[in-house]
């Protein structure tokens, strides 16, 4: 929980402090602060969904965005452009809160958006949600000297947890592990981060060429945007170093595509991709409210048993879901027979349906949320019970 060190803070500072601490307390990962015709309306996003909090107080409405832009030392005077900045939080274990502030003027006013960055917690790859082939398999190549892994899926899909969670088990004192992010969410001791800087030049490409003169073992490149990141990438994977980072694909097949269509060739792929990984996240059915549904007998997940469908929610959960895990599809491209223009996937590939279909056959999941992440009827129809 967020605490107010000084006894003579103001009002407003106050409810920005309780505004955060209510939010970590629910698990959001992002606070929309709203202005609209009539007032300010506060959102909150938890398990990847907005739900509408507390209306701020009308005496402290209309000064929210300058008091925000205070904190996070960015211009009260200009409200016609964009601005994007951060600020620290104290709390009551003396570890700082970490914000991502990021305002945009709209038709009735600034609209701000706090990122809550990491908030202190570690990822871990034994609880990302992979299945334990698909661990075995992640495991093993991060073990590899050389190579690429790029972990591929939209905006808020878990990717930064899945880098993260694999650098903390790579970080030790014998390797010199290096990031280029935009920005920095996660602080990893012993780890060189470098936080993205575009107003001043410090691109990923410029970055990750200084990097390269540093004498590292891993790289992490926040993202590849461009054909000069992607042909840097590529050559450090080709170099003896171990690169991850994400590209903005629908899904692993897609990705190798995706570069290919960029200018990358494809012989050059072939001989610096280790792995792609795809991902989602989904949200997990409330274990203190969720009821069975008849499972239909068509479906060769079920085994016998049955599905379980929200009922609405209770004071445990969210509309009858309480966190999220991941789906994963993993692919090795040296499996991937390469044409002059398009890859083939082989034909063993898993791909996210199947792991979300086996997760809605443990009651782990629902149909319904599956639907609303993976919009594709990919899982038989249920039969109501």
């Amino acid at each position: 929980m967020v605490e107010t060190r000084r006894d003579n803070a103001s009002p407003i500072e106050r409810f920005v402090h309780a505004l955060i601490g209510d939010a970590l307390r629910v698990g959001a990962s992002d606070i929309h602060i709203e202005p609209g015709e009539t007032g300010y309306q506060i959102r909150r996003r938890v398990d990847g969904v907005l739900q509408l909090t507390t209306l701020p107080p009308e005496d402290i409405a209309a000064r929210l965005p300058t008091k925000i832009k205070v904190m996070a030392n960015l211009d009260i005077a200009e409200r016609r452009l964009p601005q994007d900045g951060r600020l620290h939080i104290p709390a009551q274990d003396h570890a700082a809160i970490a914000l991502r502030v990021s305002t945009l003027p709209t038709l009735w006013g600034e609209k701000i958006v706090l990122r809550l960055l990491g908030g202190g917690h570690q990822p871990q790859i034994e609880n990302l949600g992979m299945e334990p082939d698909q661990q075995r398999l992640f495991l093993r190549t991060l073990a590899q000297p050389q190579g690429m892994i790029l972990v591929t899926g939209p905006t808020g899909s878990g990717k930064t947890a899945t880098l993260y969670g694999g650098l903390r088990h790579l970080n030790n004192d014998r390797l010199n592990i290096t990031t280029a992010e935009d920005p920095v969410e996660l602080y990893l001791p012993g780890v060189n981060q470098v936080a993205i800087r575009p107003r001043i030049g410090l691109d990923f490409a410029r970055t990750l060429r200084a990097m390269l003169r540093q004498d590292p073992d891993i790289i992490m490149v926040g993202e590849i945007r461009d054909l000069e990141t992607a042909n840097m990438a590529v050559r450090a994977a080709h170099t003896g170093h171990l690169v991850l980072s994400t590209l903005h694909t629908s899904s692993a097949l897609g990705t190798v595509e995706r570069l290919i269509q960029m200018g990358i060739p494809a012989h050059s792929l072939a001989s610096s991709i280790s792995l792609i990984v795809a991902q989602r996240l989904l949200r997990r059915l409330c274990e203190h409210c969720k009821e069975p549904i008849a499972s239909s007998s068509s479906c060769p997940q079920s085994g016998g048993q049955t599905y379980r469908a929200p009922v609405g929610g209770c004071s445990q959960c969210f509309d009858g879901y309480a966190g999220r895990l991941g789906i994963f599809e993993l692919l090795e491209v040296s499996n991937v027979q390469f044409a002059p223009t398009h890859p083939s996937p082989p034909p063993a590939l898993r791909d996210l349906y199947h792991h979300a279909e086996r997760l809605v056959a443990a009651g782990i999941t629902s149909r319904e949320e599956v639907l609303r992440v993976l919009p594709t009827p990919a899982l038989p129809q249920d039969s109501p019970g």
